[in-house]
């Protein structure tokens, strides 16, 4: 079964040597870009001007970059009121700051109104690593997502973050960017790669046993597992499905019909996170075995990257036990 939006693979992919860049770089590098085509792209942060890779644009176009300390609520406010004198801020910080911190002004001051504010949170997940339990965001999808005339993106890799930040900015209203610390690998083909709010893509089509429905970063740890199933006879369909809000339903829809099981890979709280919203629109529409891969109701902690998707089941091998558990129930209906 073939896809309109299909979308082909870095060819290195699968290589040791594939190349890993942190997807908060494509931000960085999409912001300059920006700044250069509109002088009404203004970008604040709360004393993260390196983590969070505004520093290019704040050397560049200084007159239009603005720190605001560690005072993430006033921040929120401060571009509130830009955006409602025709600016197009762009409010950068650590996710568990903003939209965690500031969610109250995020909430009140700019999607009440629905201003043109662009938020960006970076270090998400456990993959932030040894910063701990109280810099590892894992519940801001759910708080973005439920606020209304928010638009939520969660980008695989810095090729998809640089694309979707400029995607951001030339739609009206505010949006959230959901961004990572470590370096991962570059998943799409960067010369024929576009990147459509609100489309996800399907980048992988071993065949209809069952699909995986993944969104960062863990869209590689997908892709291998749907690859070493692929080798055990076992076929899946993986689909990048990047835009949390407003989701891809045809898309989803269209999948669940052909595989009949579905697997949701997020590093985030299972719990009104992007597995919650596909199983809203398939509980709805077209009901099938659901298993969902995140964190189960718990923080993280310190510890390497690697070390901590193994001990929260957030691994290639605990995908592909999610596949075949799937699978199994689907057999049963």
């Amino acid at each position: 079964m073939s896809y309109k939006n299909m979308t082909k693979l870095n060819p290195k992919l699968f290589d040791k040597d594939v190349e890993q860049v942190p997807t908060r770089n494509g931000y960085g590098e999409g912001l300059v870009e920006l700044g250069a085509r509109s002088q009404e792209i203004v970008v604040l942060t709360g004393d993260l001007k390196e983590s969070t890779r505004v520093e290019e644009f704040a050397k560049k176009y200084p007159a239009r970059f603005i720190e605001c300390g560690v005072a993430e609520q006033n921040m929120m406010g401060i571009a509130a009121g830009l955006a409602a004198a025709g600016k197009i801020p762009f409010v950068s910080s650590y996710a568990v700051f903003s939209p965690g911190r500031n969610w109250d002004q995020l909430r009140v001051s700019v999607c009440y109104s629905n201003l043109n504010v662009k938020v960006a949170g970076a270090h998400t997940g456990v993959s932030v690593g040894p910063d701990g339990a109280t810099h590892q965001a894992l519940e801001d999808i759910a708080i973005t997502r439920v606020l209304p005339n928010m638009t939520v993106v969660v980008p695989c890799d810095a090729i998809q973050a640089r694309q979707a930040t400029q995607a951001i900015a030339g739609m009206p209203g505010p949006c959230y960017l959901r961004l990572t610390r470590e370096a991962t690998p570059i998943i799409n083909q960067s010369s024929n790669f576009k990147f459509q709010i609100g489309e996800a893509n399907v980048l992988e089509n071993y065949g209809q046993d069952a699909a995986i429905l993944a969104c960062g970063p863990l869209l590689y740890q997908s892709l291998i597992a749907a690859h070493e199933l692929n080798d055990q006879g076992i076929k899946v369909t993986v689909v990048n499905n990047h835009t949390i809000k407003p989701m891809d339903t045809a898309t989803i829809m269209r999948i669940a019909r052909d595989c009949g099981a579905v697997v949701t890979v997020e590093e985030h709280q299972v719990m009104g996170g992007m597995g919650s919203a596909v199983a809203e629109i398939l509980a709805k529409n077209y009901p099938v075995p659901m298993e969902m891969i995140g964190m189960q109701d718990c923080f993280g902690e310190s510890g390497q990257p690697e070390e901590l998707l193994e001990k929260y089941g957030m691994s290639v091998v605990k995908i592909k036990e999610a596949v075949k558990k799937a699978i199994s129930r689907k057999a049963v209906r």
